[in-house]
Order: structure tokens, then sequence, then C-alpha cells
């Protein structure tokens, strides 16, 4: 870097802080009194394989940081690099010679295309984690890229070097999955089952069973959940029957919370006659588009009923067209970074299940958005008025540097700190967990100190407050 540049790099003690020097100390101090706090990380995707073999290791480079990540794939993707040959599996039924299963030309392909990266919050984590877990100082070069494979291959093959371990290694306190309600939990269980005290939870995530009902794969749910329940689903009451079974199932596994995804937040009210008579057109597989939008939007009351009564936290994350790209879905399937956000309208969508359960003492409800349009206009005025309801932290596209300071400034002086959940990480990535939270950290700690320079806040409540965004009120939030 010329000389000129480097002199503006602030000191790896104070990145991504802003402002001037008062501000810049105020926040060191702060991210200081909070950098060492366990990691709360309630909602994630994280395979609990990865836990319950206790021998897992990760094979590579390519499979450590690369081909689970749709941050990363995605990118690639956009530039033409197809997702064969960054190693991305393919459908049951596609060619898998197609796909690269070389892990050493995965990897060189990644550092051909690094500089795609640059000022992404992908980015930062990635340099982060080569940092912080394998101690790699230079910048990734297609000309190093092998090299530096070579000593991340040897660290990964080391017997610690293990998912427990960096789990222990990382601070994690409690990581919870995502986990389909049909889901057996058998990997849960072989946590349980171990002699390892790590706290690792499934999470209930119903939209396979709930959402699509005008689609053949929603039949095939019904069924497997009929299997796994052991409720003969004939009705709409067996088939919520089934439901309050399986959540029930997940609270005996630690489950504390569960998570629904919906093209957007409309809630609706059906008699149970309308219910049921939707219901039989699913399972008749005459059900229209329409139906199913319906239908979706009186299970999230549903939902919202069997948690005020289960004490389930239940989470919305609504506002993503899921698989854009129809032949990226057809081909590579869901979650290959082709969900793409749209519009929304909270206040008017949510209204039906807010006049049912808002003020219910035993329910929360998070809500996340993909449009920022709304945090300010519609959440934090809904979330600073009805009890129910907390705001997520940014998620997805603004899990990052631009969108976590547009969430302080567009959030907080409406609702306050109090009526969000902190920070959640929401990755299949493992390894980028630390990194994330310390990036959350750190822009909270900035914020908080231009509070305090300016004279908004004293000390006492910013160190209490960077505490609460940090660690206290994710805790709280997701019961755990």
């Amino acid at each position: 870097m010329n000389s000129s540049l480097s002199n503006y790099m602030p000191e790896r003690a104070e990145r991504y802080f802003s402002g001037g020097a008062d501000q810049r100390t105020v926040a060191r101090a702060l991210f200081e009194s909070v950098a060492d706090l366990p990691l709360i990380c309630p909602h994630g995707h994280v395979d609990p394989l990865l836990f319950a073999d206790t021998n897992y290791h990760f094979d590579s480079p390519a499979e450590f940081f690369l081909i689970p990540d749709h941050y990363v794939f995605r990118m690639l993707y956009s530039q033409g690099v197809p997702l064969e040959a960054q190693g991305v599996p393919m459908n049951d039924g596609e060619d898998a010679s197609a796909v690269e299963s070389d892990h050493r030309r995965i990897w060189q392909t990644f550092a051909e295309n690094y500089h795609l990266f640059q000022g992404t919050p992908t980015g930062l984590w990635l340099r982060d984690e080569l940092h912080d877990l394998f101690g790699i100082t230079g910048k990734l070069t297609p000309a190093n890229a092998q090299e530096i494979y070579d000593k991340i291959s040897e660290q990964l093959a080391a017997p610690d070097f293990t998912p427990r371990k960096l789990f222990e290694q990382f601070r994690v306190e409690v990581l919870t999955t995502t986990d389909a309600a049909t889901d057996s939990l058998e990997h849960h269980q072989a946590i349980r089952d171990s002699d390892w005290d790590g706290r690792v939870y499934p999470t209930f995530r119903p939209d396979k069973v709930v959402n699509g009902i005008d689609q053949q794969e929603w039949q095939e749910q019904v069924d497997l959940l009929r299997s796994v329940s052991g409720v003969d689903i004939v009705d709409f009451p067996s088939y919520i029957t089934a439901l309050e079974q399986r959540r029930d199932f997940f609270r005996e596994m630690g489950a504390t919370a569960t998570d629904h995804a919906a093209e957007t937040p409309l809630t609706a009210v059906l008699s149970p006659g309308e219910a049921d008579a939707i219901f039989q057109r699913g399972l008749a597989g005459s059900a229209t588009d329409g139906d199913a939008r319906l239908f979706t939007a009186h299970m999230l009351v549903e939902m919202a009923r069997m948690s005020s009564e289960d004490g389930l936290v239940m989470q919305l994350h609504p506002g993503s067209i899921r698989n854009h790209n129809s032949a990226v879905f057809q081909r590579f399937g869901a979650d290959k970074g082709a969900d793409i956000p749209h519009g929304l309208d909270f206040t008017r969508n949510l209204k039906p299940l807010l006049d049912r359960f808002g003020s219910h003492p035993s329910l929360r409800l998070i809500l996340f958005t993909l449009d920022e349009a709304t945090s300010a206009r519609e959440l934090a005025p809904l979330a600073g008025h009805y009890p129910i309801l907390r705001i997520g932290p940014p998620w997805w596209f603004y899990d990052s540097i631009n969108g976590m300071r547009n969430f302080f400034a567009q959030v907080m002086e409406t609702a306050g700190i109090y009526n969000t959940v902190g920070f959640n990480d929401d990755t299949r990535a493992f390894a980028s967990i630390p990194t994330r939270h310390e990036l959350w950290r750190r822009i909270a700690c900035d914020w908080l100190a231009s509070l305090l320079v300016e004279g908004q806040i004293d000390d006492e409540d910013a160190l209490a407050m960077a505490h609460a965004l940090s660690y206290g009120l994710a805790k709280e939030a997701y019961r755990l």
C-alpha cells in the first residue's frame, strides 16, 4: 500500500469505529468491556451433525469456508463462476459429475475471485476468520492460494480442531439450529446422550408443512408429518394436533423458539370451516395460489396462539421471494443465494394477529425485515407499542456495517433498545460466528459512544446498554 494511504488505516483494536478521536476512545473502552462476553447464538443454520459426531473434522478449507456459505458462492456466481465450479452439490437426479470435487481447485477459483469481496461484510468476515483462526495476516491471492490452503489444512487436521473445541474456543454459551417440523432431531439426541456439556438446541420451523399448500411438495410433507407424529391427519383439527405434538417434542429437546418464513407478513383469522375447506383442497391437490396465501396467513395466527400456550418464542422472517432463480433451484435446490427481497407492509398485515394477541402476557413475537424502509416507519412504532413485539437485528443483506448503523439510526429512538433482541448471526458457516458477533459489538459500541460524547447518555447508561446489546437482550428475548 502507498505510504500516504497506510497512515489512514486504524490499528486493529479500533477497526470499524467512526467519528473523531474522542468518540473512538470511548468506543474502544466500551468494546473492551464486552469483547470477552460469551456468545448467545439464538438463531442460525449450523448443521447439528457437526456437534453430534465427537470426531468430526472439516475435510478441507473449501468445506470450512466456501461450500456451505451462500454469501460466498452467490458473489462468485454473480460474476459468472458456475456453482458447479465452486463445489456446490446438486439435487438428486442431476449430473453430479459436473460438480468440481477437487477442493484445491475450488479454493484456487475462490482466490482468483477474492477481490470481489472488497468492501463487503463477507470480505470482513473472511479476513478476520483467516487471521483469528489460522494466523494468516497476508492477503489471499492466486499466487499464495495453495500455500495458504496447506497451512489451513494442517490446522484443520489437528486433533483439537473439532467443532466442539471451536465451540468452546469461540465462547459460545448457547447455539440453536433451525430444524424442520418433521425432523427426527437425531443429531440433537446424540448431543444430549454424549458427555459434552455444550448447549445446542433445535428451533421449530414448520414452513414446509404450512407454506405452499397448493404444491405437491406440501402434500408430501404432510405425509411425513403424519408419519413422524403418529397422528392420522385427515382434517384441519388433526393437522393442528400433529403440529402441537411436534412442538412438544421440540420443547422436550430444548427448543425455546419457532421460526417462520413467509413471503409477506399477512395474517388472517379463518373460521374452523374455512380453514378445513382450504386444508381439504390441499389434501386433494386442488388448492389455489390464493388458498396458499390465505392458509399461511391463518397459520401465522395459529402459531401465535400455540406460542401463547406453550411459551415458544415466535420469529417471523418475511419479505423474501425464495428461490428466485428457477434454474438454480431446479438444479441445486433451496438456499443457494437466490432469495431476493421485496417491499412489505407490516402495519396492515399484522393487525389481525395483533388484534387477537398483541397484549398477550405469554407471547413474544420477534419481527425481522429485509425492507429497510419499514424499520423506522412501521417496526419501531409497532414494537414501541405492542407488548408482544420485539425487533430482530439487521438480517441477511443488512448484516453489515451500514446495515447495523442504519438500524441504530432508524429503530432505537422510537423503540428503545429494550424492544430489540440484540444480535443473532443467522449463519450456516460456523467459523464466521465469532467475527459476526464482534462486528455487531463494535458497531453497537460505536453508536453508544456517539450518544455519550453528545451527552445523550452517561457512562453508566453506556456500559449497561453495551452489555445488553452484546449479550443480555438476546438471552432474555429467546428465554435462554
